[in-house]
């Protein structure tokens, strides 16, 4: 009787420690404002450079509005590392600066209008 006692104390156990490990494991999902994104090459680079980030379960980019939306297992990564992946992609990232020797990589049309860049470059 006391080891079927015990043996139900640990069942016990185990399916409420699997039930808590499961809420850790938890999809959460981050819209970021990426307010330097320009145009479908820059949307395509950082839904590329994110998605390889661990614990990035999709990613989706829409430069007409600047925004990216980024879903991830929140045991794996958290908003600040995709933040400075996007930002080591050469893109602001909220309140993150693009890492400038990545947006110098950039082709023009991905850099700010202030740097010649921009789908909005008016020809004289």
């Amino acid at each position: 009787m006391r080891i079927l006692k015990l043996v139900m104390l640990l069942l016990v156990t185990s399916v409420g420690m699997a039930v808590a490990q499961q809420k850790q494991k938890s999809i959460l999902t981050a819209k970021i404002s990426t307010p330097t994104v320009q145009c479908e090459s820059c949307k395509n680079r950082i839904e590329r450079y994110i998605s390889q980030e661990e614990g990035v379960q999709s990613v989706k980019v829409d430069y007409k509005k600047h925004l990216t939306t980024v879903k991830y297992w929140s045991d794996r990564t958290n908003i600040e590392n995709i933040k400075t992946g996007i930002a080591n992609a050469g893109y602001d990232a909220d309140n993150i600066t693009a890492n400038p020797e990545s947006y110098a990589k950039l082709p023009t049309c991905c850099k700010k209008p202030e740097d010649g860049g921009g789908m909005d470059k008016k020809k004289n």
